[in-house]
């Protein structure tokens, strides 16, 4: 083993070599330095505002639903690790990933009978975007290319997923002369709208003869801007394009796994098994925040018609796709998060959350402060201070990651109620400070 750097040396080698995201190169602040994780702490390797550990209100990037160095996690990749860490998945294929997929057929909605893995949420997304294309390719219907989506949605930074985030105001606006025009409707209201229902209806209409498919993030949108809206527009989205014959892509990358309070965000509109996507991606929490994984389920029909083709395959193979670590370590965490009551430990944080980010709404420069599962937002009426923020939430013991007019939280779902008040106490110092 090499000896260890100290601090201000990785400091300094950061600064020189690492481009950290969202960021320029070099970076203009200095990186908090981790040097371990447990339970919902992270230990950073020197004292920063008075801290030495912060709670986690971000589950790394929404990714550590079971908290960080997990018995059970852990004896997964462990027991993995001596069988093999990888092998490649064309013409080979191991239990790890046989037994995820059939889980992941198992507890999705009834018409996804299809799992093909990769390794990032906008990698899963990319195929779901390719196997819609293909799809309509191989029925004869090469003219549906573009997708349509609502304003305010993210679905990761990779191309086609790019060209479906906010074309205004988003990270990706720089490249709106390059990437695919698809169609866009207004953002979803919170409430339900019949006239915002009929213009998803009749936009639909119009477009349906170029429409390949319609992809959206069922009932919250993420880094796009953490709104949430009215289930019931899923149900309409469903219906219409069915009505077109256009297909439907669910992206829970974000809000899968019990983020919402339900197992897929899909179930608050009762969308299944009639009203269930033709293809939907899954990532972050699939592997309890150990390993880089994802996955883009689809129904017979997609697969099958793809399948008939001129080309009859699906043209994609990630170098490490099905790797059997990643694989493992999403099996056992999935047998985790069921074995247990989660939706009443993710109804316990929401309880939490709502008490104790209510009173933000009282204070200067704040809009509106909501919460939905485990997901707590306060957003402010101008850009954020991120150093700031950043700062004054790490003075409480905090750690959170601000962006834009937004103050938001997803903690693991293994958080005490006091780490919950922590974190909110967090929150609303970085709201006044930030």
């Amino acid at each position: 083993m090499p000896e260890p750097l100290s601090t201000g040396e990785l400091l300094a080698l950061d600064r020189a070599h690492v481009w950290h995201p969202y960021g320029p190169m070099p970076g203009r602040t200095d990186p908090l330095v981790v040097e371990s994780a447990s339970g919902v702490r992270l230990r950073l390797a020197e004292e920063v505002h008075g801290r030495r550990e912060l709670v986690d209100g971000m589950s790394s990037w929404w990714s550590a639903v079971h908290g960080y160095n997990h018995p059970v996690l852990n004896e997964a990749v462990r027991g993995q690790l001596d069988r093999m860490s990888h092998v490649m998945f064309g013409g080979l294929t191991h239990e790890p990933a046989v037994r995820l997929a059939a889980k992941l057929v198992e507890i999705t909605p009834e018409p996804l009978r299809h799992v093909f893995l990769s390794d990032s949420g906008s990698v899963s997304v990319e195929v779901a975007v390719k196997m819609c294309l293909q799809y309509w390719r191989s029925v004869g219907r090469p003219a549906k290319q573009r997708l349509l989506t609502w304003r305010g949605g993210y679905h990761g930074d990779t191309w086609q997923p790019m060209s479906v985030c906010d074309p205004r105001g988003g990270m990706h606006e720089l490249w709106s002369g390059t990437l695919p025009r698809q169609v866009f409707a207004d953002a979803p209201p919170t409430a339900y709208e019949d006239a915002y229902a009929d213009g998803l209806r009749e936009l639909i209409g119009r477009h349906a003869d170029e429409l390949a498919a319609v992809i959206v993030e069922p009932v919250v949108q993420g880094a796009g801007g953490m709104r949430f809206h009215h289930p019931a527009y899923l149900r309409v989205l469903r219906e219409a394009c069915d009505e077109h014959d256009v297909l439907l892509v669910f992206d829970e990358i974000a809000t899968g796994f019990g983020r919402t309070g339900t197992l897929f965000a899909t179930e608050h509109a009762r969308v299944e098994p009639d009203f269930s996507p033709d293809v939907m991606c899954l990532g972050k929490a699939l592997t309890g925040g150990y390993l880089s994984l994802a996955a883009t389920l689809c129904t017979a029909r997609v697969a099958d018609g793809i399948s008939r083709g001129e080309v009859p395959v699906l043209a994609h193979g990630p170098t490490f796709m099905g790797n059997p670590l990643a694989s493992a370590v999403a099996c056992a965490s999935i047998d985790l998060l069921l074995g247990q009551d989660w939706a009443r430990e993710v109804k316990r944080v929401e309880s939490g959350l709502v008490e104790g980010l209510a009173p933000a709404a009282e204070l200067e420069g704040v809009r509106d402060v909501r919460v939905l599962g485990a997901i707590g937002v306060v957003q402010l009426d101008h850009p954020v201070d991120i150093a700031a923020a950043t700062a004054a939430a790490v003075r409480e013991g905090v750690w959170l990651r601000p962006f834009r007019d937004l103050l938001y939280v997803m903690p693991p779902y293994v958080t005490s109620d006091d780490d919950v008040a922590r974190i909110c106490r967090g929150v609303r110092a970085a709201a006044v400070e930030g």
